[in-house]
């Protein structure tokens, strides 16, 4: 059971996500929080498999929220919720290493996706997110600025299936599994993409990933999880 700490200081928003999770029988919102400060606290009481984490709240934002938690719990999952005018936000996030982004709303696939993928040491982004966070990172300076075409040339055939499968939000063991390689493998190749890419971690990894388009889903290579009922429209 993935046990997910909800933090939103809109309650509607607590409430669409509470509905999108609870249709999944391996998924549960352990507690809620409604601003930065009570996350953290209920963060580390309660050590939940997945915080979700709003950005902007009243007092503590979410980000300096997550830097906390993060403090003490240095492999605490944390996946973002964004929206597009938190465009200022979002380098931040990144360079904090969380497991991905999610679009308030968007749709409720993304959200159960993502929620599985942080929960087993992957890094998940929503398409809509994915071109967002293309626009408001590429002026930053780091090697693959030319661009992610560019930047995949040095990659191997494999590497390349590697870096798509870790676009898809995969973690390391689904990923060995799926290419039927031992995790200590897929280990060695995720620190040489990181390497020849210059990313810091599997958020900026999966962004290279969907600009070049290597995140796709097909019928030989599905996400690992089945597409909810959406119940009662966006959240």
């Amino acid at each position: 059971m993935i046990r997910v700490l909800v933090v939103d200081d809109e309650s509607d928003i607590r409430a669409g996500i509470r509905s999108v999770l609870d249709s999944q029988p391996d998924i549960e919102v352990q507690a809620e929080a409604t601003d930065g400060e009570q996350a953290i606290a209920t963060a580390l009481s309660l050590k939940p498999d997945v915080v979700l984490m709003d950005i902007r709240m009243p007092g503590t934002d979410g980000l300096s929220a997550t830097e906390e938690i993060r403090a003490h719990r240095p492999s605490q999952p944390v996946v973002i919720l964004t929206t597009f005018g938190d465009d200022r936000y979002i380098d931040h996030a990144v360079a904090l290493g969380v497991n991905g982004f999610l679009i308030k709303s968007g749709d409720p696939y993304d959200l159960i996706r993502a929620v599985t993928a942080a929960a087993t040491g992957g890094a998940s982004l929503s398409p809509p997110v994915a071109a967002y966070l293309l626009r408001t990172l590429h002026e930053r300076k780091r090697p693959h600025s030319g661009g992610a075409e560019s930047a995949t040339k040095a990659l191997s055939a494999r590497e390349l299936g590697v870096l798509g499968l870790v676009g898809l939000g995969f973690s390391n063991a689904e990923i060995a599994a799926r290419l039927h390689l031992t995790e200590g493998t897929i280990k060695g190749y995720i620190s040489t993409i990181f390497a020849r890419l210059g990313v810091r971690n599997r958020v900026e990894a999966a962004i290279i990933a969907h600009e070049a388009g290597l995140a796709v889903d097909d019928d030989e290579n599905p996400p690992p999880l089945r597409r909810p009922h959406r119940p009662g429209g966006d959240r």
